[in-house]
């Protein structure tokens, strides 16, 4: 097994979300369930990818965090693919990855990696009530929000509590309780929550926390964005070319840039995550 640590949504090294990824050999199989997970643990990344090879151009890929299996993971589809393309146990052009979110088309180029997501769907809105609770679990009160936006929790794979906050000041001042955004991920079924304000510069800028698995904050997030295109899309605050861009890690000294494309047919959305990744280190188990 050939195990990497890549730098996902930057082109600079040491910069971006960091994520293992572990290669298998041709004709290996995933190893127990226990070794990835304390495999994981030892690379202390949010998200470790472990990736085999089913058939010229077909991956199936598992992901584990420190503390267990998620089903999808966005940064760690990227590193992985990238992982893939500089080894050259993938071409540019389109693979097809199977996950427990199920199946993804990738589009592999040169400098980027393009991921379908899951069919997004919104799964419940917050009453106010229940938003006085996520804001209140951040230090934050009612004058942070922005008028006429409420929570919402949305899925493109993972299913994340949307967190929309005033300006980049509310951002920077929020401060996460960790028990009581663990006991609301596990309250609403969610993976975590995702913070966004509306930037000049990019669609939005964001935080993610996820410490229910494990991840106080991360400093990109594929899945959470391609949720949160949705979320805006369905608002009416989609962009007029249906590209988006987020700007998310700055807090953590991490700067990441996601973007994300979302189509509509048949009135049917279709949400692509994409991103560049750099290697940065490389190693074997022994």
């Amino acid at each position: 097994m050939e195990i990497y640590i890549v730098d996902a949504f930057t082109a600079q090294r040491f910069s971006g979300n960091q994520a293992g990824t572990a290669l298998l050999a041709p004709g290996e199989d995933f190893p127990p369930e226990a070794l990835m997970t304390a495999l994981a643990g030892e690379l202390k990344h949010s998200e470790t990818a472990y990736i085999k090879e089913s058939a010229p151009g077909s991956f199936h890929i598992r992901y584990f965090t420190p503390a267990g299996e998620v089903d999808l993971c966005g940064h760690a589809t990227v590193a992985a693919f990238t992982v893939l393309r500089e080894t050259g146990r993938a071409q540019p052009g389109t693979c097809a990855l199977k996950t427990a979110a199920g199946d993804l088309a990738i589009r592999l180029e040169p400098d980027c990696v393009w991921m379908d997501m899951a069919p997004p769907r919104e799964l419940r809105a917050f009453s106010p009530e229940e938003a006085a609770e996520l804001y209140g679990a951040y230090g934050l009160t009612a004058a942070d929000a922005p008028e006429g936006l409420l929570p919402a929790l949305v899925s493109t794979g993972l299913a994340d509590i949307m967190l929309p906050v005033r300006d980049r000041a509310a951002l920077g001042r929020a401060v996460q309780d960790r028990g009581a955004v663990i006991a609301l991920s596990r309250r609403y079924e969610a993976v975590g929550v995702h913070m966004f304000c509306p930037d000049g510069a990019h669609t939005a800028r964001c935080r993610n926390f996820a410490p229910l698995y494990g991840i106080d904050e991360e400093a990109a997030t594929g899945t959470s964005n391609g949720a949160l295109t949705y979320y805006l899309y369905r608002r009416g605050m989609g962009t007029s070319d249906g590209c988006y861009t987020f700007l998310q890690g700055e807090e953590m000294g991490k700067p990441s840039l996601i973007r994300t494309r979302l189509t509509e047919t048949d009135g049917a959305a279709k949400i692509q995550m994409g991103g560049t990744a750099v290697i940065a280190l490389r190693a074997a188990l022994v």
